[in-house]
């Protein structure tokens, strides 16, 4: 059997990651000496107050190496193969630190399979490449075949997002202090990516629903040019913006009802009040990473 682990910050409900099997490994969050499960939040009722946290924006923290252990153990002495797929590297050390412990694991148990892959991203983005992992396992595939489906879809996904102040990305160091001024004197509304494990801009716009139009036209571009197989509007803060944006400006694009889902509360305390999407391809997109797949991969065979 092959056993498909993933971080929290991957936002897939709770619901689907039990019947579809997989396992996660939990981030945390800490604000006013408090310790939350980023996994076990009650996202909605956290965001409606997000916009207020400007001046003392909460932190995160990685899954703890306890954690990482049991569950890579217990696949291990079950006779189990494992395949993990983790929010960036260049985002968090969780990447890193399930690395590590599998590496332990392994010496641990001769001959025990695994794969883990730096899915370069987070939030759904993540997530398309662990239900492509999923559907690929649950179809009889090989480890190495499951694999090869996940790092196919790590290159064709897109995230684009428009947040609603850079305060909480400059707080996090994802913006220097000097655009953060200059964008916000002139007003700017940008639009964010993740382009090769990072956030970059992807369009400097000076009106929100201009921002979301910009989102809206490189969706349609992408769809007609590369196929569109699946998409989701997120958002961080109070879900109405987000839930009419999709019934009115992506929905006739698609041509079908649109999941709308909140992103991980860790990722939300480095953004801020935002509305996006995360959408697949059937072939890779352009921009999303510049280095091989293969070298998002730590394999033991």
């Amino acid at each position: 059997m092959i056993r498909i682990v993933t971080d929290s910050v991957a936002s897939i409900p709770k619901e689907v990651c039990e019947a579809r099997g997989i396992a996660v490994a939990s981030l945390f969050v800490h604000h006013k000496g408090h310790d939350y499960i980023d996994a076990e939040m009650d996202v909605d009722a956290f965001y409606q107050h997000i916009g207020e946290m400007v001046d003392d924006i909460p932190v995160s923290s990685q899954p703890s190496t306890y954690t990482l252990q049991a569950l890579f153990n217990e696949a291990a002495e079950a006779g189990d193969e494992l395949l993990g797929i983790f929010m960036s590297s260049r985002m968090s050390g969780t990447y890193d630190a399930a690395v590590s412990v599998v590496e332990e694991v392994a010496a641990k148990h001769p001959g025990f399979r695994y794969s883990l892959i730096d899915s370069t991203t987070n939030s759904y983005d993540e997530a398309f490449s662990v239900l492509e992992a999923a559907d690929a396992r649950d179809e009889g595939c090989t480890l190495e075949e499951c694999t090869d489906r996940a790092l196919k879809a790590v290159e064709s996904t897109r995230f684009l997002f428009a947040p609603e102040t850079l305060a909480f990305l400059k707080a996090g160091g994802r913006i220097g202090n000097a655009a953060a001024l200059v964008a916000s004197l002139i007003r700017i509304k940008p639009v964010i990516t993740v382009s090769d494990g990072e956030s970059q801009t992807f369009a400097r716009i000076r009106t929100t629903k201009k921002a979301l139009a910009t989102i809206v036209q490189k969706l349609k571009e992408d769809a007609a040019r590369y196929s569109l197989r699946d998409i989701m509007v997120h958002y961080i803060g109070p879900s109405a913006k987000a839930r009419i944006w999709a019934k009115e400006d992506i929905e006739p694009v698609v041509g079908h009802e649109v999941q709308v889902l909140p992103v991980s509360p860790v990722i939300g305390c480095h953004v801020g009040p935002a509305v996006g999407i995360v959408y697949r391809c059937a072939q890779a997109l352009p921009g999303k990473i510049s280095c091989s797949v293969s070298s998002l991969l730590r394999k033991s065979w």
